[in-house]
């Protein structure tokens, strides 16, 4: 067993310390699957105890007890707050309506994910004739061309007619083509470029010029990031679907907060990382120079995935071997104990295959769309306005 690993386990007297409880209590939570055990390797009658799911379990006891501080911790990676038949991510896995996403993402198209997502059953929602999106004038293309990527998305979908349907209180096979028109109208207004109907991994092969490897490991990255249960973005976007808004208005709300840099705008300052790597060309004095000027080392250390992200564990090995990443990899893992996340691999993608800057945030926009119609349409059904109440701590009246 290696340093990190011992690093993330405690023993059995440790762990009962950290928790206040016997022996026998901790070996209850074992049994109960609340607490991962695994041999120490020197030792194989001597058991270690995971970190990180003690860690989990003391925060549920301590906001156990007050309900005010549950109610406020759920809002930060706390306990489940809603209901969703959408993604389960549990003990390191990525799974979409029950089926695994590394192992989708090894023949699946985005297409195919969002049929399963959208709980389509056999219907093809992309064949259907509503499914085409319309075209865009060429002026509008050219006006919106200079904008961010988000905001450029925000002002052509508007102008796609089936995001503009009221769904409320329509039945959800209703609604598929026109999510699958909205879906194929991001991947276009991502590039800036008219809307087609070719498979869109294809239809962004075309555009960037990629071989078929290429094409392939864009289909694959598309799969691994078309949902992640409820991130900032789905819950903004659920917030407003409970308010009976259209399709294209979720998908505003959706785009809206992943534009921020705690969210898909992460890539960019994984770019600005990779920037620096090359400038400098040691992994471990980046990292060095870093840390001294207090900075974070952006991408790296996913709290829901302690032994590693499977989203990047889907896409990195695939990428043709890069001497200056690996570098920076081993630094972060032999150090800190960190592994890449879906961010560092989306930037990966983009240089290895030397896609235009901004690349890696039209992926995850792209392939997100596909989960944000998924949560729409399951918010929908719900029929429930979302409207959490707030803990006042200002001024009080006179």
């Amino acid at each position: 067993m290696t340093m990190r690993q011992h690093d993330k386990f405690l023993d059995a007297a440790d762990a009962a310390t950290a928790l206040g409880i016997s022996r026998a209590t901790l070996y209850a939570y074992v049994s109960r699957g609340l607490i991962q055990a695994t041999g120490a390797g020197d030792d194989p009658r001597r058991r270690l105890y995971s970190a990180h799911d003690i860690e989990q379990l003391k925060k549920r006891k301590s906001v156990g007890r007050r309900p005010k501080d549950a109610a406020a911790s759920a809002l930060d990676w706390g306990l489940p707050v809603m209901t969703s038949a959408i993604t389960l991510i549990e003990n390191g896995r990525l799974i979409y309506r029950g089926q695994d996403a590394l192992q989708l993402a090894e023949g699946a198209t985005l297409e195919e994910v969002a049929r399963l997502l959208w709980d389509c059953g056999s219907t093809d929602s992309f064949a259907d004739a509503k499914a085409k999106p319309d075209a865009w004038n060429d002026a509008l293309l050219d006006a919106t061309m200079p904008l961010p990527l988000t905001e450029r998305c925000q002002a052509l979908l508007p102008f796609v007619a089936a995001g503009r349907l009221t769904a409320w209180k329509r039945d959800n096979r209703r609604l598929w083509a026109g999510g699958a028109a909205l879906t194929r109208a991001m991947a276009a207004a991502c590039l800036g470029v008219q809307p087609d109907v070719q498979p869109i991994h294809a239809f962004l092969a075309k555009h960037w010029s990629l071989d078929t490897q290429g094409a392939d490991l864009v289909r694959r990255a598309l799969v691994l990031q078309a949902d992640h249960e409820l991130n900032a973005s789905a819950f903004a976007l659920r917030v407003a679907a409970s308010t009976g808004a259209s399709l294209g208005a979720c998908l505003n709300a959706g785009l809206s907060a992943l534009s921020g840099p705690r969210h898909g705008g992460m890539t960019s300052l994984v770019e600005l990382l990779f920037d620096e790597l090359e400038e400098v060309g040691d992994a471990a004095e980046v990292v060095e120079r870093r840390l001294r000027r207090g900075d974070g080392i952006p991408g790296f250390d996913h709290p829901l995935y302690p032994d590693g992200d499977p989203r990047a564990e889907g896409i990195l090995p695939h990428l043709p071997p890069d001497a200056l990443r690996a570098d920076l990899l081993s630094v972060l893992e032999e150090t800190a104990g960190q592994r890449p996340t879906c961010d560092v691999a989306l930037v990966a993608l983009r240089r290895s295959l030397n896609l235009p800057r901004g690349s890696a945030l039209a992926l995850f926009a792209i392939a997100r769309t596909v989960g944000w119609i998924a949560h729409a349409l399951e918010q929908k059904d719900d029929e429930r306005l979302i409207r959490p109440r707030a803990r006042y701590v200002g001024p009080m009246p006179l």
